[in-house]
């Protein structure tokens, strides 16, 4: 009776293994059918290239880094700081040699149209001239009109004219800062802010006012002509059409500052600049990962295949080493698909292919990881336990 029992056991065993193992092969040919299907399929309905070797015109654009631009240049003026502008108010002093005639320093302000009314000698254009400049202009003008012969000019800054400039936007402080006219710039105005907030993007918009007196009709429908007000744009500068109000915005990408040749951000009284916040940049990672989820792409930073498996806690298997990156092209209605090997990618930067922003980041089942994921189901199956063994 023993020998019969152990004979069963024995008999039993050779079946659950046979089963087992027709389970197995079963398995294997599924998945391998099951990823022959699939990959026809997928090179039927889209293009899929190789990392290594993908054409230019479908990589990710290059990050725009905030971080490395030089902003001390958007403090750049065309005109000098020290130069005397409309509304300035000056202390002139004329001296002469006839003790009769006393000393007296006299306020000034200059007017709109540049010019300011001197004491005894009338109107001079002051506006552009440095200080030195605008005392021997006022002597010219009192000897030619013969009302002094010899005089001794003294001018002084009294108060500079200041222009009003709101600052608003991904800025630590938004306020609305005074700023003295001759040194009006952009860069002042961010400081005055506070400087930059993290989530800051690249571009910042300057809002200008049309003069009074060439205020737009509001019934005109006549496209207005875009005018700067002295200021001329650069290349790293686009200026939109006008608002229905007749303002202009003139966008700056601070990116690009460092390669212009010409900087010149100077602001006008009641200009508003507002900084645009950065938009948020997802990436969809799914597939063969540990966290399949959607992520934010860190702003001012690369973000390679690599670093996007790192975000999903890694790959389920080491074996699953293909990687597919989906990409919607702009002004096109297909997306492509780009092939990348994770063994590649460790050793072959260019196979590391940098992300763009919508890209989805999938760890492609294979033959491969399909068998060894059917084996560890049935080794689990048949050892009772729970611990994967591939």
């Amino acid at each position: 009776m023993k020998h019969y029992h152990a004979r069963q056991i024995e008999s039993n065993d050779r079946e659950a293994f046979r089963a087992a193992r027709g389970r197995v092969i079963a398995a294997v040919r599924a998945a391998t059918f099951g990823c022959l299907v699939a990959m026809l399929a997928g090179c039927v309905s889209q293009r899929t290239f190789q990392a290594a070797k993908l054409p230019v015109r479908y990589m990710a654009p290059p990050v725009e880094n905030i971080q490395q631009a030089d902003l001390s240049r958007l403090g750049n003026l065309a005109t000098s700081s020290e130069a005397i502008d409309r509304g300035d108010v000056l202390s002139v002093t004329i001296a002469t040699d006839y003790s009769r005639l006393p000393h007296v320093t006299t306020p000034i302000r200059v007017g709109e149209d540049g010019f300011a009314e001197v004491p005894q000698i009338g109107r001079v254009s002051l506006a552009g001239l440095e200080l030195a400049e605008a005392e021997a202009a006022i002597t010219a003008a009192g000897v030619n009109r013969q009302m002094f012969r010899n005089p001794r000019v003294t001018v002084t800054m009294q108060r500079r004219r200041t222009n009003r400039v709101t600052v608003i936007g991904a800025v630590e402080k938004p306020t609305v800062v005074q700023l003295p006219r001759g040194s009006s710039t952009l860069l002042a105005a961010l400081v005055a802010a506070g400087g930059l907030t993290s989530d800051a993007g690249p571009v910042v918009e300057i809002r200008r006012a049309p003069p009074r007196e060439a205020l737009p009709d509001p019934t005109d429908r006549q496209t207005p002509r875009v005018a700067d007000r002295g200021m001329q744009l650069t290349a790293h500068e686009t200026s939109r059409e006008p608002t229905p109000t007749g303002a202009q915005i003139i966008q700056v990408n601070l990116t690009e500052v460092s390669q212009a040749e010409e900087v010149n951000h100077g602001l006008l009284d009641g200009d508003v600049v507002m900084v645009a916040r950065r938009t948020p940049k997802p990436i969809h990672v799914i597939g063969l990962v540990r966290k399949p989820d959607k992520y934010e792409l860190p702003p001012n930073q690369e973000t390679c295949v690599l670093d996007a498996l790192a975000m999903a806690g890694d790959r389920t298997m080491q074996a699953a080493d293909k990687v597919l990156i989906i990409r919607q092209l702009e002004g096109q209605q297909q997306p492509i698909r780009i092939e990348v090997s994770v063994r590649d990618a460790k050793t072959n930067g260019a196979a590391n292919l940098r992300l763009a922003a919508g890209d989805i980041v999938s760890v492609e089942e294979t033959p491969a990881t399909m068998i060894l994921s059917t084996l560890n189901q049935v080794v689990r199956v048949a050892v009772g336990g729970s611990v994967a063994v591939f």
